[in-house]
């Protein structure tokens, strides 16, 4: 089942998505302020994606589509959700660049919260950023997130320790 917001629709990723997935973890702008990871190829990125099993209550993952063109764009993850405890982390981006600044990465934040929120019942979604990220943090901060901590030298990049803010969003605070 996809879930529709204004900009986008957030669908299943497919095995044919490796191609975009390989471009945007290769691309160090894209990948600023995130892990990440290992050099793979594209053949094992579409392996990964072809073996990855079905999206699950404690592990959904949504390619993020544009409503306009139908192009993915980016991803969205739900993971580590336990119905015991009513909580998922959530993790985005936007691979694609020329959607940056146009409001799709608030719209599939949005969505996908409402998703936890209303499809899987979650009481509480949480995220971290890299302190400097203020593009991220302040979308976060527009659909209701608020700072509940700093992890110290969270993050590493290009040989430097940073801050991460550890950030919540609990049933109801969505804007």
């Amino acid at each position: 089942m996809n879930a529709l917001g204004e900009l986008v629709e957030l669908r299943a990723m497919r095995p044919g998505d490796a191609d975009a997935l390989w471009r945007w973890n290769h691309d160090p702008e894209v990948m600023r302020y995130m892990w990440e990871g290992y050099p793979q190829t594209p053949e094992s990125v579409a392996k990964r994606l072809a073996e990855r099993p079905r999206n699950s209550y404690g592990d959904t993952l949504f390619g993020v589509e544009s409503r306009k063109d139908g192009k993915l764009i980016g991803l969205i993850a739900l993971h580590g959700a336990e119905p015991e405890t009513g909580t998922a982390e959530l993790d985005i981006y936007l691979g694609e660049k020329d959607y940056w600044g146009q409001g799709y990465a608030t719209d599939a934040m949005r969505t996908a919260c409402r998703y936890g929120f209303n499809k899987m019942r979650l009481h509480r979604i949480w995220l971290t950023v890299v302190v400097g990220n203020e593009a991220a943090h302040h979308v976060y901060q527009k659909i209701g997130f608020v700072d509940e901590g700093r992890l110290r030298q969270a993050f590493r990049r290009d040989g430097v320790w940073m801050d991460a803010y550890l950030m919540g969003l609990l049933a109801g605070e969505l804007r």
